[in-house]
């Protein structure tokens, strides 16, 4: 499988190469667009401020390239929230896939720390199906357990809407995770959320 992940100027993308490359992966960290298009699968991780990040990815046209990619994406912490439509972030309007905007967090008393980081439980969002006597999730949450934790750290969130699949609470509750048609997200960091996040890069994998 050809697997491609988004270089661009952010942080931490190195951490993910490195956690696909303990599940046998190699892939491919590239700006070409032609890579991205012909890719079986899609990544877009990073940490950074979400300005910098945007002009460097419209100054080579790769929001463009995103936004019109037809494989899998996987959108990872500031890459969730360059997916939504724009960002308090240096208020700058962002690739759009989701129809969201991008918040920071607002501390409500003294214990409320900005960033966010550390360990959180998950609420993954998910139905009861009858025929099949089971609790159905969305496949990338598949298989994670009934309370996941996973790791954190960030000053904005994505706020919770229709295309929420998982939680999580820091002040307030907001968007974890997210999926819209081939474009699916987490605001945390599963490279560094032990055999949780090991296991929805799995399930991203096998989409």
């Amino acid at each position: 499988m050809n697997i491609a992940i988004v270089k661009y100027n952010a942080g931490n993308i190195y951490s993910v190469v490195n956690a696909l490359r303990r599940m046998g992966i190699e892939p491919l960290l590239t700006d070409d667009p032609e890579e991205l298009r012909k890719a079986d699968r899609v990544l877009f991780p990073g940490q950074g401020e979400a300005r910098g990040a945007m002009e460097y990815l419209k100054a080579r046209r790769l929001d463009e390239v995103i936004r019109d990619l037809k494989q899998p994406v996987f959108g990872i912490c500031v890459g969730q929230q360059l997916l939504c439509k724009h960002s308090e972030e240096g208020d700058v309007d962002c690739i759009g896939i989701f129809n969201a905007e991008v918040k920071r967090f607002r501390p409500e008393k003294h214990e409320d720390k900005v960033p966010c980081m550390g360990w959180n439980e998950l609420e993954v969002s998910g139905e009861w199906r009858e025929v099949r006597g089971e609790y159905q999730t969305n496949p990338l949450m598949e298989g994670l357990g009934e309370h996941p934790y996973v790791y954190f750290v960030h000053s904005y969130y994505v706020p919770v809407c229709e295309e929420t699949i998982a939680t999580a609470n820091y002040i307030l509750p907001y968007s974890a995770s997210m999926h819209k048609d081939n474009f699916y997200t987490c605001q945390f960091h599963p490279e560094k959320s032990g055999k949780v996040g090991e296991q929805i890069l799995k399930n991203f994998m096998e989409l």
